[in-house]
């Protein structure tokens, strides 16, 4: 994926509450930790990976069986967490994976892992990493035309995916859930996807398109919401909105004929749910990374290899953590990726009078979008402190360099003064 990497070194504590748990400025915990064990995969879909020179990580770089373990029993036992996913790249490219699982299920053996795959050769392993350890598996299929799944993949592997989620049936990885992104090329074979999911038992979830594609081609103009979609599945299924049972959750799931069976949206663009995310990621490397979309990284991979305790580690993850981002930004209206990234930067926020005494401090620095405005403040401020700023908030002045302003689309300098009204103002 075309996201570069800035590492950091020891991230900021400062005003981080006493507690063992992953906390953000924002009033979010993680829970959920996401490894990814490899930048490897066995397909080339065009909204994700270029066709091809993309360099390999070093082997000798990688975080080894034993390491990924010791991370993974240090997040759940010290860190709060309690689901974990293997991710990639492709986690089937690892001949290592049922050691990982077994070593994680042995460490951790009350906590589910789950894996995201894209379903190439587990067809051959299901079995294997179910009796391994492995609960659960998502694959991701974005059409079950193959001439259509040839050209996105630029691979002709669909024949081994379907018989991969079959397996995975078999070998009691439940449920199964597919993952389909949004394309203008496959929006209308969605119908015929989601028939053959339900045919199959799967739980399928649409995901909207998001700019992660190393070639840098993702357009709004030209992307697929989620209520376009819904329009079409209409055209052939009876759809009712049942919501979002777990609000961390990010599919809002809709009954298909009345149900039982669903079919889950991941309105990442349209509809964020950053305000909710409970994820903390770990990369192939050993890195740190507290959002998909972040660029910043904290190397924990070296603090590990340098003989750190397990204090140390995971004061390092609390802070990478505390310096999460409030959002990724990509709802905006005048959202640009540049170089398939959001770019953050640091607004220092002051505030006076009631409206310090509200958010109990002075000042502090927050990571905004560059292209931020004084209603992108307002936003972070409420998922941060809660809805009952809101009103208070609404009422403040906001002093921008040297302009006094209540207006939401004012974009933001580096530092900016938060003023409650006063008498006569």
């Amino acid at each position: 994926m075309g996201i570069p990497a800035v590492r950091g070194g020891r991230p900021s504590l400062d005003g981080r509450p006493d507690t063992d748990l992953l906390v953000d400025k924002f009033g979010r915990t993680a829970r959920d930790l996401r490894v990814s064990i490899t930048e490897k995969c066995s397909l080339r879909c065009t909204y994700c990976m270029p066709e091809e020179g993309l360099p390999a990580i070093p082997a000798d770089e990688l975080l080894s069986a034993a390491e990924i373990v010791r991370l993974v029993e240090l997040a759940v036992r010290r860190l709060g967490v309690r689901e974990v996913r293997f991710t990639g790249g492709e986690p089937l490219m690892r001949r290592d994976l049922e050691q990982i699982v077994a070593g994680c299920h042995a460490a951790v053996p009350d906590t589910p892992l789950a894996m995201t795959s894209n379903g190439v050769g587990l067809e051959h392993r299901a079995r294997g990493l179910a009796d391994a350890g492995l609960g659960r598996v998502n694959v991701s299929l974005d059409t079950v035309d193959p001439a259509g799944f040839a050209r996105l993949t630029r691979r002709d592997r669909l024949g081994s995916v379907l018989t991969g989620i079959r397996a995975a049936h078999a070998a009691g990885l439940y449920p199964v859930k597919v993952n389909a992104v949004l394309m203008r090329e496959t929006l209308s074979g969605a119908v015929d996807l989601l028939r053959w999911c339900l045919n199959e038992g799967c739980e399928l979830r649409f995901i909207e398109e998001m700019p992660l594609d190393a070639d840098h081609e993702w357009a709004r103009t030209n992307m697929v919401t989620a209520a376009e979609l819904l329009d079409v599945l209409g055209t052939a299924f009876t759809l009712t909105e049942a919501g979002r049972g777990d609000p961390s959750a990010p599919a809002e799931t809709w009954l298909v004929n009345g149900g039982p069976a669903t079919v889950g949206i991941i309105a990442s663009v349209t509809r964020q749910f950053c305000g909710d995310c409970d994820r903390t990621r770990l990369t192939a490397d050993g890195m740190i990374r507290s959002c998909l979309f972040s660029d910043q990284e904290y190397d924990l991979r070296s603090l590990l290899r340098a003989g750190a305790s397990d204090d140390e580690l995971a004061q390092l993850w609390r802070g990478a953590m505390w310096n999460k981002w409030a959002g990724h930004g990509i709802d905006a209206a005048d959202f640009v990726p540049r170089n398939g990234r959001w770019e953050p930067s640091v607004v220092e926020v002051r505030y006076f009078a009631a409206i310090a005494d509200a958010v109990g401090k002075s000042s502090e620095h927050l990571d905004l979008p560059e292209s931020a405005t004084v209603g992108d403040l307002r936003a972070a401020l409420r998922s941060a402190y809660g809805a009952d700023l809101d009103p208070m908030l609404k009422v403040c002045a906001y002093l921008v360099g040297e302009e006094l302003t209540r207006d939401d689309s004012t974009p933001l300098t580096a530092r900016v003064d938060v003023l409650p009204p006063f008498a006569g103002g």
